[in-house]
């Protein structure tokens, strides 16, 4: 992908429109339930109904009316732990509707062992995937837990980065914790040469997020599921990543909406409207992912 634009707007977290994910998301039931009661809409299932009738299309459609330029569309694979799969294969399928307007971002399951590793391999130099997907909360494991290592070698090795888990869950099962920021403090320092992308900010760890920002130079993260209204307003934890995003790390902020979780042009919106310096404004939403991305 050659991209010759200069003011970029890449979402870098997009869930793709696949059953795997849309049934899942509209599902008022089961661990997941909150989800369904946070994030979607008084009609998900017809709205479900109508995205099925051309996924592409509609989230095309989407797009083009917010000004998005970009969507990378994250695989999942937590199939020994909670026995969900949104495989690489159909993402990348999905993304070679439209190559021009989307990034597949590929995704493994670290109790596989080697077959994570062949399975990583064969997306990035086959499927032509360019990030890994890792969900801590869902392995159940923390992000430095040894079973990741051979993963983020691995991707050191194929010149990609790895976006992150990095913040609350909302499964009152399973534990919090997964989610922490400060478990990224060692990988940063063992794989100095891997791209980390934290996703979601750390939140309500925030000011943990900064310290690693401030501490690693491999380390960025991103916004997205959040409202940035939210981010620019007092009283909410996000004071501390208002504050040195439009300076220190104004490099190293990523804008997302984990959509559907969040509205492309709303979110949009919302960051033109932060107290930020217009040229950082261009960086969060697109210019820092064309970096990290290699665009």
């Amino acid at each position: 992908m050659s991209i010759k634009k200069n003011d970029l707007i890449i979402d870098i977290c997009v869930i793709p429109p696949l059953p795997e994910t849309l049934d899942g998301f509209a599902s008022p039931e089961g661990v997941f339930a909150k989800y369904s009661e946070m994030y979607g809409s008084g009609n998900m299932q017809g709205l479900i109904e109508s995205i099925k009738k051309d996924p592409a299309g509609f989230l095309l459609n989407l797009m083009d009316a917010a000004g998005v330029d970009i969507a990378v569309l994250p695989a999942e694979d937590a199939e020994i732990t909670m026995r969900m799969k949104t495989p690489n294969e159909k993402v990348a399928e999905f993304a070679a509707k439209a190559p021009d307007r989307f990034i597949g971002m590929a995704a493994v399951d670290p109790h596989k062992g080697m077959q994570a590793l062949r399975d990583l391999e064969y997306a990035v130099r086959e499927l032509g995937m360019k990030a890994l997907c890792l969900e801590p909360w869902l392995h159940k494991i923390n992000s430095n837990h040894k079973l990741y290592y051979p993963i983020y070698a691995k991707c050191v090795e194929l010149g990609i980065p790895v976006w992150i888990h990095t913040s609350i869950n909302y499964v009152p099962q399973l534990t919090m914790d997964y989610g922490r920021p400060i478990y990224l403090d060692e990988v940063a320092g063992h794989f100095p040469e891997l791209t980390i992308i934290a996703g979601h900010g750390g939140w309500p760890w925030v000011e943990e997020m900064m310290a690693l920002l401030w501490r690693h130079n491999n380390v960025y993260t991103d916004i997205s599921a959040i409202r940035p209204k939210y981010i620019g307003s007092a009283g909410t934890g996000w004071e501390a990543l208002m504050r040195y995003g439009n300076s220190l790390f104004q490099d190293k902020i990523i804008f997302g909406t984990a959509w559907p979780a969040q509205q492309f042009k709303d979110s949009i919106e919302e960051i033109r409207s932060l107290p930020l310096k217009e040229e950082v404004k261009a960086k969060w939403l697109g210019g820092n992912a064309k970096k990290l991305l290699g665009l």
